[in-house]
Order: structure tokens, then C-alpha cells, then sequence
């Protein structure tokens, strides 16, 4: 498959729901790929894909487990799976394995069961030596996430994201992986790698200005990354909320809040950014309680 000589003509079959669905077929616009949605076991998945003419398979925010199923079915049809690889979806399914894999790379692990908050970052990888870190981000609590994380140090978010690379590029892995760490006051230890979509993408949008969907499947399509990491420093602060919402419950939106739901309603996620935290809060607080009401905002915020 080759998007890089012929976008127009090449298909993209999105095995999602949801907004997971949406925003892989909102990145796929914007490259020029028409994408088509289905879902079902990974032979009904891939059978469809090839009926629709499709040239590879996006698994959405699937685990590493669910897209190692979609492997085999793929490969017997011919079809680019968007995913990190085989022998990497089997490490990343066996926790111990990858911690292994990990401390051979020369990270440190955190301790089983140890003390700290858990951090993760997003890591873009081209698979010919180029890798960029995003922004380190951190869920206070169930359905939120923001980044920059406020009570790490600079040179913490710094050494975290050093951290993910290296760790990264000792595997070798294609695309978007994101990796999980916990720290506990200068003690920071590495955790557990996943692919793909996490979900919390529009952190980096409003952040940094990419779109880490976009990026990937530029990445499939065999492009270089161009990404320099000098040219990835976050400006600002920005909240996310995992939401359920009504399709019929308006939004009045204002600066720095955006609103991403799918027509027929459901799953939503508000993102709120501001130059400094205090704004970011305030913002994602008033919208919170416009889209809820007084009493259910409140209890969204930690």
C-alpha cells in the first residue's frame, strides 16, 4: 500500500465507533483518503474491508490484545494493519515481557505495585530513526486528563519524554505508541506500552498544533516524520473531559473550549485550554456546567 503516491485512490477501512470512528475519519479527510466503517470479528472486518476496496484496517482505540486478533486476519488478506507490528502487540499484551524488554533498553522500572501518580506519553515513531515525543499528561481522576502535568518540574516532563523514546526506539516500533510511567517525587519508573489511540489526542492539538491521528497514518503511508522535537513545546494548559452527552444538548462553546461529539450523541469529550491553568480550569468549569448542569459539573471536577 502506498498513500504517498496515489492518497486519492486508497481506502481506509475504520474498525471503530464513536468518536474513535470520527476522528480517524476527520484525519483521513484531511490526508485525502476515503474511509469506510465497519465493525464485527476480524475475519467479518476483513472480508468487508476488501468488498469496499480498502487498502489497510485502522483499529481505532483498540488494546493491544484486540488489535493482535485483527494480525492474522489482515496478513491472509493483504491488508496494511494500522498497528505497531506483531512482535511488538505480543510484548505489549505481556506486561512482564515488555518490562524486560524495557530494563534492557536501560529504563527504569517502577516498582510492582509501588507508590505514585501515573504519567503517560505519546510517542511518534517512522521506523527508519526518527522519533518525537508529545506532551506528558496525567488523569487526575476517572474521564479527565491534561497535560502539561502541573506538579512535575520542566526538567521532569524533559526526562519523562527521554525516557519514552529511548525506550521506543530499542523496539523499533511503526506509528503511535503511547507509554506509561509512575512517579513518585524524583523517583520515576517506567510501566507499560500501548498502541495506538488513547483517545486524549486533542491534547496535542490544542498544545502543540498536530494532530497525532494524522501523523500516524502519514507514518503507514510510509512517510517520513517530519516532526522536530526543539518544535514540540506545548503552549499553555489544556483539560480534557470524557463525557456523555445528548446530541440535542446545545453548547454555546466561547474562546479556548471545542466540543467533539458524533451526530447521533453519546460519547463527547470537551477540551479546554488556556495560557495559564487557572484560565483552562475556569473555562472547562463553566462549560462543564452548561453542558451538565451545577450539581453533575461539580462532581466531574477533582
Amino acid at each position: 500500500m502506498s498513500w504517498r503516491t496515489d492518497r486519492a485512490s486508497s481506502r481506509l477501512l475504520v474498525a471503530a465507533q464513536g468518536l474513535a470512528s470520527l476522528r480517524v475519519q476527520q484525519a483521513g479527510d484531511e490526508l485525502g483518503l476515503v474511509t469506510c466503517l465497519a465493525e464485527g470479528e476480524p475475519e467479518v472486518l476483513v472480508l468487508r474491508a476488501r468488498a469496499l476496496g480498502c487498502h489497510a484496517l485502522h483499529p481505532g482505540e483498540a488494546s493491544s490484545e484486540h488489535q493482535l486478533s485483527l494480525v492474522g486476519a489482515c496478513r491472509r488478506e493483504g491488508l496494511r494493519l494500522i498497528a505497531p507490528g506483531q512482535a511488538m502487540l505480543e510484548a505489549m499484551a505481556d506486561r512482564i515481557a515488555m518490562r524486560r524488554l524495557m530494563r534492557e533498553a536501560g529504563l527504569p522500572l517502577a516498582p510492582e505495585g509501588g507508590k505514585g501518580r501515573r504519567v503517560r506519553v505519546p510517542v511518534l515513531a517512522d521506523g527508519q530513526g526518527r522519533v518525537v515525543h508529545l506532551g506528558v499528561r496525567h488523569s487526575p481522576s476517572a474521564g479527565l486528563a491534561l497535560a502539561p502535568v502541573p506538579w512535575l518540574t520542566p526538567e521532569q516532563r524533559c526526562y519523562l519524554g527521554q525516557l519514552a523514546v529511548q525506550g521506543v526506539a530499542s523496539l523499533g516500533p511503526v506509528g503511535l505508541v503511547v507509554a506509561s510511567f509512575r512517579v513518585a517525587g524524583n523517583c520515576i519508573g517506567f510501566e507499560t506500552l500501548s498502541p495506538g489511540l488513547a483517545g486524549d489526542e486533542a491534547l496535542d492539538e490544542v498544545l502543540i498544533g498536530i494532530d497525532p491521528v494524522v501523523e500516524q497514518l502519514r507514518i503507514a503511508a510510509g512517510d517520513p516524520l517530519r516532526l522536530r522535537q526543539t518544535r514540540l513545546d506545548a503552549r499553555g494548559h489544556a483539560l480534557l473531559w470524557q463525557l456523555s452527552l445528548d446530541s440535542a444538548v446545545p453548547f454555546g462553546g466561547g474562546p479556548g473550549l471545542r466540543l467533539d461529539r458524533t451526530i447521533e450523541g453519546g460519547e463527547a469529550r470537551l477540551i479546554a485550554w488556556g495560557r495559564r491553568p487557572e484560565v483552562a480550569w475556569r473555562r472547562g468549569r463553566r462549560a462543564l456546567v452548561e453542558l451538565l448542569g451545577e450539581v453533575p459539573a461539580k462532581a466531574r471536577l477533582p
